[in-house]
């Protein structure tokens, strides 16, 4: 392999495991990227109902707005990986980044839903931004330095979705316009396509042949899965689409099996799937990803609920709500970076994730116990920001240590469509929860309809036996796993 470097912003590896010089600029490129994408993923959400006043649609037909990224995300992520692995990290990250951009001007700039929709269809490229992302820090970094690197790009995650809740507030308080959002899109998908343009180095891919029929039937099979799962609750469980739409899933998830034990090169070998300690990582992520949406909208709705009118809540605004709430946890994602790849290195990435899950269980059931006082709400935030953001800095560690390094762009793809597939379980059961116990209350306005606090004890109690399953996975799922052999690294 060749690699064309700048000397300035390059430092010779201190390690023979790693290659022989890499750019200082690699690190925090790819730490933006993930960072990015969790923006992007998030920036709408407290939105939503802004977004729908002022483009004049229903609640059903803007949901849409946050449903089309995920839906992008599933049908590109594992293509993604795998043509990082084939032609280059460095190239598929700036065509993912340019279709961000592009999505983001899209949506800076519509004044329909059409459009917006659009752009989001677009901007959900940037998904496969995180898998790319943990591969060049593999190729890239010394050994040495791989889990410190790896654990702040990971923890990005946590880091983007706080801020993008905040930044959110800011921008549309008081009824602000909502494109402001999306220009901030803009603005960080542009100077990512420009940071990684100089840092990534140019390196040609491992080469072989990208199973393109193999990404278009799982895409297919993700779509109908995550569909009805983010829809459901507006079509209804038991509803002949929802239903249809479930059955075709599994139908063609099923024949993606197949087909792939059937292709020579195929877009993800079967046996990774199954090897032990990857689909233990997956399935802690998928759980994870639920906890993580349990955190974020349980604890919006929550606090915005008008206290006189509940019984429970702090009567906050969007801008308190991003300010007061979410911002200590925003924060406290900035250090948790570099003290989780420490703890990695030292103690070993799956005691840190059982670590971080039981921290997980600790704070939701706080959240459902404990939430009449604001302070013991902020703490148990805290916690929960805190427990997501070092369990998913554990988990690329633990698929590095397990799998190929060819095959890191695809296990670590999978495990990020894990994670989506969780959070949209995580925000569906919630809304169900919320919803079907909404109550009636009479007010001088007119009538309002407000969850039970039983719905909210309940969804978070949910939350924590999420982090409780993936603290188990975390216990027992890699014992006596054997680690792939440092040497092909």
């Amino acid at each position: 392999m060749t690699s064309t470097l700048d000397p300035a912003t390059s430092v010779e590896a201190p390690s023979a495991s790693g290659p022989a010089t890499y750019s200082r600029l690699v690190l925090p490129a790819m730490a933006a990227n993930v960072f990015l994408l969790s923006l992007i993923q998030t920036v709408v959400v407290p939105a939503l109902p802004l977004i729908g006043q002022q483009l004049s649609v229903s609640a059903t037909t803007v949901g849409w707005v946050a449903t089309a990224t995920m839906l992008t995300a599933s049908a590109v992520t594992p293509l993604f990986g795998r043509l990082g692995d084939v032609f280059g990290n460095r190239r598929v990250i700036l065509v993912v980044l340019a279709l961000t951009l592009v999505g983001s001007v899209l949506a800076a700039v519509g004044d329909s839903i059409a459009v917006l929709l659009a752009g989001r269809v677009l901007q959900g490229a940037s998904f496969g931004l995180f898998p790319l992302a943990i591969s060049v820090l593999r190729q890239e970094l010394p050994l040495a330095r791989l889990h410190h690197g790896m654990s702040i790009a990971a923890t990005a995650l946590g880091f983007g979705s706080g801020f993008a809740l905040v930044a959110t507030g800011v921008l549309t308080n008081n009824g602000g316009d909502y494109h402001r959002i999306f220009w901030l899109t803009v603005a960080a998908s542009a100077l990512m396509l420009v940071l990684s343009a100089i840092a990534l180095p140019r390196r040609a891919g491992r080469g072989g042949r990208v199973d393109y029929l193999g990404a278009l039937v799982l895409g297919a099979g993700l779509v109908a899965l995550l569909l009805p799962v983010s829809q459901g609750h507006e079509w209804g469980w038991t509803a002949p689409t929802t239903l249809a739409l479930f059955g075709l899933a599994v139908v063609v998830l099923l024949a993606f099996g197949v087909l792939q034990s059937r292709t020579e090169q195929p877009l993800i070998a079967l046996s990774l799937l199954s090897h032990r300690p990857v689909l233990a990582t997956n399935l802690a992520s998928l759980f994870v990803g639920y906890g993580m949406f349990s955190v974020f909208l349980g604890a919006t709705y929550f606090v915005q609920a008008p206290a006189a009118l509940a019984g429970y809540g702090f009567d906050a605004s969007v801008l308190r709500t991003s300010i007061e709430f979410m911002l200590p946890g925003t924060l406290l994602a900035i250090p948790l970076g570099p003290i989780s790849g420490h703890l990695v290195g030292r103690y070993g990435a799956r005691p840190v994730l059982l670590s971080a899950t039981v921290l997980g269980v600790a704070s939701m059931a706080s959240l459902a116990l404990f939430h009449d006082h604001s302070a013991e709400f902020i703490g148990a935030l805290v916690a929960g920001n805190a427990a997501i953001a070092v369990a998913y800095a554990a988990m690329p560690a633990l698929l590095v240590r397990y799998v190929a390094p060819h095959d890191t762009g695809i296990a670590n793809s999978v495990n990020s469509i894990m994670r989506t597939v969780g959070g949209a379980i995580g925000s569906a059961i919630v809304i169900t929860i919320l919803a079907a116990s909404a109550e009636t209350v009479a007010t001088p306005i007119g009538p309002v309809s407000l969850p039970t606090e039983g719905a909210y004890t309940a969804a978070f109690a949910l939350g924590a036996g999420a982090f409780a399953l993936a603290a188990l996975l975390a216990a027992l799922g890699f014992r006596n796993a054997e680690p792939h052999e440092v040497a092909a690294a």
